[in-house]
């Protein structure tokens, strides 16, 4: 339990400065509780020995100060757990979301979207909602309990002992608790990133879904996610119902065992009138903050697997341990014997090559050859397993990656645009920009017009992904995007492969303006796209195996020239 409670603590980050306040007025309150026990004992005395006029206004001091102090610390204590709950989470969130672009591609590939999802939501949800509440009632009703104990024990040792003894056995209740679902708690965490992945594949494979008219078959992975997920809350419930009903007649069993003590005593004449009814009174009070501990007890396995969850992801590896912010002199691109593998299927194997500043390299191959793969290891999404690839003579390792990336401008085969606005997805590439220089970049990628068009221009918010524009139209604007940033490293992964012709001459207009005195590297497989490439890679099977100008590569025999006539072939294709 100390341990899950300083785990929490940690946990709180910038917020531990808070979460002391909370728990020191939760310490007060349970000070100035005392003093109702302090007005009740003078009442009881009144009672037996008679009341003073003094004595009648010092109770009702003492009762009045009581409430509004621990009305007060209420209030500052209760505001600091909802505070502390939601903001550290904030901050962990950013924090998640920070790291994560710092990570190797590599990770988005073992974890799949569901985990990422259901730790920020899911996850992070239980520990937003739970665990301060957990930490400040549990220590504060400890607390509480150790002070009545000490107070009780100064006023009749044999109630204090009784007291403490109930204390202790509630305490080992918890501790059967915590161990009891030291199973459970996992089984339940694993159940609900089952069950949110399950959600968002359902959700995104919709299109398939329908397009198929799988019906009921094609939620059947959903059904189950949610019914294990409905067994795993359910049995974790049953594992804490017991406990919780045991420490219930702990507190219980303690209290009444107390006035039968009280009465007891005072039948023997080992104990005054006045303390006997103060004792019997104060029963029904002792352990009001403990009971409320043992009710969130509960949570605190829960609370541990969900933080161990959450901070896995700060113990993955980033790729900005030791770089530098590096401003390179030239931006000459250089593979030396670089090799590179997906786990145990190897992509690129000790591949040199030379990509000279302000020249256009097209790279061409088949299918699987590990194009993107050698653009993407320029931007180092992923680390090369062997050699070294540098930008301007530096490794790119060595470069911070925010460093690395303000040189490279990249404009993928498919475009991801977010459910914001056209003029906030175009400043994506320079999020200072002014509207006029969007606008500025719109028009050299010339999609101005149709944004206009659009009932609300470039205020016009589109769904998620880009769903109510037009593949051709998603494109312009990433390259508008690439625009804004005007950085001097261009990589075009198949930009214009699948757009309609119309669009393919407006796309073909705003790479020209995109490219205007860059070093590019395009991935291609249109003639019209590379023939003018200052130098042409053919890949195949992670080797460079054709280097030289389109001239050049036609009159050899190889992939290239296949490539070429099967090109051509395909362009002058008629129906007879």
């Amino acid at each position: 339990m100390i341990k899950t409670l300083s785990k929490i603590y940690q946990f709180s980050g910038k917020m531990q400065g808070t979460m002391k306040k909370a728990i020191l007025f939760s310490v007060l309150h349970s000070l100035f509780d005392m003093m109702s026990f302090g007005a009740l004992a003078m009442v009881f005395s009144g009672l037996t020995d008679g009341f003073t006029t003094s004595m009648i206004w010092m109770i009702f001091g003492i009762t009045l100060a009581s409430m509004l102090l621990k009305i007060y610390c209420s209030y500052i204590s209760d505001f600091g757990k909802v505070q502390i709950g939601y903001f550290m989470c904030a901050e962990k969130r950013i924090h998640i979301g920070d790291r994560m672009k710092y990570m190797p591609m590599g990770y988005f590939n073992d974890h799949n979207l569901g985990n990422l999802t259901s730790v920020v939501t899911t996850t992070m949800g239980d520990i937003e909602n739970n665990a301060s509440m957990v930490l400040t009632n549990i220590l504060g009703g400890y607390i509480h309990a150790a002070i009545i104990t000490i107070v009780m024990l100064c006023i009749d040792w044999r109630i204090g002992l009784t007291i403490l003894c109930g204390i202790l056995l509630f305490t080992w209740c918890i501790g059967r608790l915590q161990k009891k679902s030291e199973t459970v708690s996992p089984q339940r965490q694993q159940a609900q990133e089952a069950l949110v992945s399950n959600v968002l594949e359902y959700v995104q494979g919709m299109l398939i879904v329908k397009s198929f008219n799988l019906g009921q078959n094609s939620n059947s992975k959903m059904r189950q996610a949610i019914l294990d997920s409905k067994d795993k809350n359910l049995k974790l419930e049953r594992t804490f119902v017991p406990y919780n009903m045991l420490q219930q007649i702990i507190l219980y069993g303690t209290s009444i065992l107390v006035i039968v003590e009280g009465l007891y005593f005072y039948l023997n004449g080992t104990m005054a009138l006045s303390i006997c009814l103060l004792m019997t009174v104060a029963s029904f009070m002792l352990f009001s903050q403990l009971q409320s501990a043992g009710n969130t007890s509960a949570l605190l396995r829960l609370l541990d697997v969900s933080i161990d969850k959450v901070n896995e992801i700060d113990k993955t590896p980033v790729m900005d341990e030791h770089g530098k912010p590096v401003k390179p002199e030239n931006y000459n691109i250089v593979f030396d014997d670089v090799s590179f593998s997906y786990g145990e299927h190897q992509v690129l194997d000790h591949v040199s090559l030379t990509i000279p500043e302000r020249t256009v390299t097209a790279i061409v191959g088949p299918s699987g050859a590990g194009k993107s793969t050698l653009c993407n290891l320029i931007a180092r999404f992923w680390d090369v397993d062997g050699g070294k690839i540098t930008i301007g003579g530096v490794d790119v390792r060595d470069y911070t990656l925010d460093s690395l990336l303000t040189n490279i401008s990249e404009v993928f085969q498919k475009v991801y645009l977010f459910a914001d606005t056209i003029e906030n997805n175009i400043k994506f590439g320079n999020p200072a920009a002014s509207h006029e220089e969007v606008v500025k970049a719109a028009q050299k990628a010339c999609c101005h017009e149709f944004i206009m068009s659009l009932p609300d221009g470039y205020g016009t918010v589109i769904r998620e992904g880009g769903a109510t524009l037009s593949g051709g139209e998603k494109q312009r604007i990433s390259i508008a995007r690439a625009i804004l940033k005007d950085a001097p490293i261009i990589i075009l992964d198949e930009a214009t492969s699948s757009v309609d012709p119309e669009n393919e001459n407006l796309l073909m207009g705003a790479i020209a303006e995109l490219t205007k005195n860059k070093t590019v590297i395009m991935i291609a497989h249109r003639l019209k796209t590379v023939r003018n490439a200052d130098q042409i890679l053919v890949l195949s099977g992670g080797h460079i195996v054709q280097t030289g100008k389109h001239e050049d590569l036609i009159r050899q025999p190889g992939i290239y020239a296949d490539f070429i006539g099967i090109r051509k072939k395909a362009i002058g294709w008629k129906l007879k």
